[in-house]
């Protein structure tokens, strides 16, 4: 199977059973999202989603946000990982969509990544869910699986494969194949124990097909052991030898 068939077949299959893929934070406008996909870096949805309703009720708009001390952000966001460089990376960000970009969290990602602490795949996160833009935000699911199935090759940095991935899809179909693949990283391609007995993705992953190999190697190899001939002792013959000098004697 070459590249494009395999990108053609994982597409029919998450088309046919994740045809509405979408992220997992709860937020309810573009200023709750920026939000919250800042607090997900090296953090869960699950807690993220456990904190911004607090933090949405004391910060409703960039304008409150902006308004609270550092100390008043952390105090709400405690809870999440890395919460002293987030509280003021929130406070940043806030400041910023006031005085450069008229309270509007913008649509470019060259812009996006002007705000404390948007990175790139922050920044194609918005992009994508708020403004259904083909950018491709590569997390460590998304870096993971698209290894493992192959859509991705040698790619060393989330840059890369987002560039590999990107180059392969319809850019109609990118904002959806970002949920897709985080989805099935967090919840069947596990990053220790991937689920790869459930998975219906088996006949064209990559990994799966390494993994086989090697076990179909490793019991060859135990079977060529199991089989090989033993040495006579060489105690035996010493033994044997000393009797008949004895004799001739």
């Amino acid at each position: 199977m070459n590249i494009k068939e395999k990108y053609r077949y994982v597409v029919d299959y998450f088309s046919t059973h994740s045809p509405q893929a979408e992220t997992e934070l709860v937020y309810s406008n573009p200023y709750e999202l920026l939000c919250a996909v800042l607090l997900s870096a090296q953090c869960t949805d699950k807690r993220v989603n456990m904190v911004t309703p607090q933090l949405f009720r004391q910060f409703p708009n960039a304008e409150t946000l902006a308004a609270a001390s550092v100390e008043e952000i952390f105090a709400t966001i405690r809870s999440i990982s890395y919460p002293n460089n987030k509280a003021k990376h929130l406070k940043g960000m806030a400041n910023m969509l006031l005085n450069e970009f008229h309270n509007e969290v913008p649509a470019d990602i060259e812009q996006l990544v002007k705000l404390p602490g948007v990175g790139r795949k922050t920044a194609n996160v918005i992009a994508s869910v708020i403004f259904n833009q083909p950018a491709m935000a590569v997390d460590t699911h998304v870096f993971r699986v698209s290894a493992r199935l192959g859509l991705t090759k040698n790619a060393k940095t989330p840059l890369q494969a987002e560039q590999q991935l990107v180059a392969h899809l319809n850019p109609e179909i990118i904002p959806l194949a970002h949920h897709w693949l985080i989805l099935h990283g967090r919840y069947t391609c596990l990053a220790r124990t991937p689920k790869c007995e459930i998975c219906e993705l088996q006949s064209i992953c990559s990994y799966f097909s390494g993994k086989r190999s090697m076990k179909t190697s490793l019991s060859g190899k135990k079977k060529a052991v199991a089989t090989k001939p033993t040495k006579p002792k060489q105690t035996t013959k010493t033994a044997v030898k000393k009797k008949v000098v004895s004799k001739t004697k």
